[in-house]
């Protein structure tokens, strides 16, 4: 199985690898900012062509290893994200969350936190759990309906997966001013999505961390759709000028790119440690699958929009940039692809392993003791189980 988008491959590349001033590379942005509403101001050190470029305030410095280091965790993320949503469609999970295309702007901001920091994600973090070291077959049990979450949050200082939206923000600032009371120079990395901005848990959070200097780190996938709901029906202004109004700095970065997302958040982490308060980032990028897979996008939106965000697929870029710098040959590319194949064979054989999920068991523990609409509902299921099978048990 391919990592690469049918679309983005048959994007031509310019073959050069030099490097272009600050100012050549603002230009270009004020310019596509003038003409298209999908190409706004941010923090770019990669264009989608594989062109490395710079900026004033946010560059970072990468030896050849590091870079192979962040295609290799893309590109099996990537892969593992296939074989989920693969395996939903085959019917051994209820149901998959994809960040298909959003894998620069999780590997970037994975990569950048310590270990000793503390990331509470939403439920589509799946690049960032690889990042803290999670086994990615521990994602699944959750979504196969066979557990509540498959690892403990401690181990890794990654919290368990949150449905609720915006609700993991407070309690990410909870955690970072406990942190910080507790003298500790660690930070907090809180994700959520353009759909949760509009979320009074997410400006409550805000005002919280704010006041209190939290070292947190507020991290926006603005993947261009809440479900169905465009951004353009979520705020008025770019999502990252709203943290001015709560008293601390915002910055939008292309999410595309990964070279900018760990530069921008790095930068963020660390001013966190250093006790100068919360920032918001916001990553500019698409969500190219559905919103789950119980989720039809054909149904509001049109495929000459995911077609130009394909165009600028995160993994190609580096790809193109990792070529043309000659810091990665026709070898790595192969061996990478091999062991891409052997994970996805791995998460098939672990979650076709897991055991069938008992379809009964929602009724056991919503309440301590008996409760007669609940064993009226339990009723209610069951005969509806039944007629599945003729009145045959499983």
């Amino acid at each position: 199985m391919t990592v690469e988008s049918t679309a983005a491959r048959k994007t031509t590349r310019r073959s050069s690898g030099t490097k272009r001033t600050a100012s050549a590379s603002t230009s270009t942005t004020k310019k596509a900012t003038a003409t298209t509403a999908t190409e706004p101001e941010l923090v770019q050190l990669l264009t989608p062509e594989g062109e490395r470029v710079q900026h004033p305030d946010y560059d970072i410095d990468l030896s050849a290893e590091e870079l192979r280091g962040l295609y290799r965790d893309m590109v099996l993320t990537r892969r593992f994200d296939a074989e989920a949503t693969a395996l939903q469609r085959q019917g051994e999970l209820g149901l998959w969350a994809s960040l298909l295309g959003q894998e620069a702007a999780q590997i970037g901001s994975g990569r950048a936190l310590r270990d000793d920091d503390y990331v509470f994600p939403t439920y589509r973090e799946h690049g960032v759990a690889w990042c803290r070291g999670v086994d990615p077959t521990n994602l699944l049990g959750m979504f196969r309906g066979v557990n509540n979450g498959g690892w403990d949050p401690n181990s890794n200082n990654f919290h368990l997966y949150t449905i609720v939206l915006g609700s993991q923000t407070l309690h990410a600032t909870g955690y970072a001013m406990g942190i910080a009371k507790d003298g500790a120079d660690s930070a907090v990395l809180a994700y959520f999505g353009d759909g949760a901005s509009s979320q009074g848990d997410v400006n409550e959070s805000f005002v919280f961390s704010a006041v209190y200097n939290a070292p947190v780190v507020f991290f926006c996938q603005n993947n261009q759709w809440a479900i169905s709901e465009p951004i353009e029906k979520q705020t008025r202004v770019p999502l990252y000028q709203r943290a001015r109004g709560f008293g601390f700095p915002g910055v939008r970065v292309d999410g595309n790119d990964v070279l900018a997302c760990l530069a921008v958040t790095r930068s963020a982490l660390e001013r966190a440690r250093r006790g100068e308060g919360p920032t918001l980032v916001e990553a500019f990028t698409y969500r190219m699958a559905a919103h789950t897979t119980s989720d039809d996008p054909t149904r509001y939106r049109r495929d000459a929009e995911r077609e130009a965000w394909e165009a600028k697929d995160p993994i190609l870029r580096l790809k193109a940039y990792l070529e043309n710098e000659g810091h990665a040959d026709a070898a790595f590319f192969e061996e990478l692809e091999a062991e891409s194949e052997a994970l996805g064979k791995h998460v098939r054989e672990v979650v076709r392993a897991m055991p069938v999920p008992d379809h009964m068991a929602m009724f056991d523990h919503t309440y301590a003791d008996g409760h007669a609409l609940v064993d009226e509902e339990r009723a209610q299921f069951a005969a509806y189980q039944e007629s599945f099978t003729g009145g045959e048990a499983e």
